[in-house]
């Protein structure tokens, strides 16, 4: 009897051993998230500003000095899930992306806040976490290089002779494109066909094509793309350093704002643990901040506004009553 109590209390012991070694071992491997390569998804197409600059925005989260890592700590890569102006992308990234932090995903606003107040979709500002903003890219009034059109205010002229005659195209419903298309429609007091591409390279072929006679696009896509258009005007309260000679909408008398300006920068989903969020949102800033990066930004005519978790936190908040307000009156 007194040998089977002597082995079952070493057994006892045993188990309580390896049950603090496996949640040792579990600690941890929490502890050095991360520890493997992370996604990031991109709800655009390749090739197009969101997809561009994402690549370019995150080539320093590997980056080390000393042997230790002074942003995110491991390489990320890109994944694309284009359609439906984003909302497929986001649908996915919301209802089936892991957890871990080792899926990130790429946010636009105003695009996935005004469709999540438009459209019944599976994410909002309540079941995303911001860990960083890397750009702020305005909307800019496009037209092909051999258009009859030299300024938006003759564009609009011929609008109002033609009612419902001008095509314009733009990423998809409620993005940005849009959302300057229905500010412009209504400022100026014009009918306008509006036409969705496949994103925003989609959206600049059409233009470049002639398909349409007109359409909105990102700033940093049409400031490279100058040899194959004329940019108009810009959707944004002051002129922009990339584009010294176009004219914001206001200056042609025409009240558009700054509302459809698109921010991107990179969450993940709510349930994500604390201590992961916290890494991201101490490293992911550091990471676009980068002296490299900031000059492969400005090389390539990609406007950069750096945020904090915290300070996308209050931007989201702001844009979801904002937008909420605007739709209502542009609908």
């Amino acid at each position: 009897m007194k040998s089977t109590i002597i082995k079952k209390a070493g057994s006892l012991v045993l188990g309580l051993t390896a049950s603090a070694l496996l949640l040792g071992a579990t600690g941890a491997a929490q502890a050095e998230y991360p520890d493997r390569p992370i996604g990031v998804m991109v709800a655009y197409n390749p090739g197009g500003a969101t997809d561009f600059q994402a690549r370019i925005a995150t080539l320093a989260s590997a980056k080390e000095a000393d042997g230790k890592a002074i942003s995110v700590g491991q390489p990320i890569y890109v994944t694309n899930k284009p359609g439906a102006g984003g909302r497929k992308g986001w649908n996915w990234f919301a209802e089936k992306a892991s957890k871990d932090g080792y899926m990130m995903a790429a946010y636009n606003v105003p695009h996935f806040i005004a469709q999540s107040i438009v459209f019944d979709t599976k994410y909002n500002i309540n079941n995303l976490e911001p860990v960083g903003n890397w750009g702020a890219d305005p909307a800019v009034l496009i037209v092909g290089k051999d258009s009859k059109f030299s300024s938006a205010t003759e564009l609009v002229e011929y609008a109002k002779a033609n009612p419902g005659k001008v095509t314009v195209s733009g990423a998809g419903k409620f993005v940005g494109h849009h959302i300057a298309h229905l500010q412009f429609e209504k400022a100026a007091n014009v009918k306008l066909k509006y036409v969705p591409g496949k994103g925003g390279v989609g959206a600049m072929k059409l233009v470049k094509g002639g398909q349409v006679m007109a359409g909105f696009n990102n700033l940093s896509d049409s400031a490279r793309a100058q040899g194959d258009i004329k940019i108009l005007a810009v959707a944004d309260l002051e002129r922009h350093a990339f584009l010294p000679d176009v004219p914001t909408f206001k200056e042609l008398g025409i009240p558009v704002d700054n509302s459809s300006v698109n921010f991107r920068g990179l969450m993940v989903p709510k349930g994500t643990p604390d201590s992961v969020i916290k890494h991201l949102a101490n490293s992911v800033p550091k990471m676009f901040n980068d002296k490299k990066t900031l000059g492969k930004m400005k090389q390539t005519n990609s406007p950069v506004r750096i945020m904090t978790r915290d300070e996308v936190i209050s931007m989201w908040k702001e844009r979801q009553v904002a937008l909420t307000e605007l739709l209502e009156h542009l609908k």
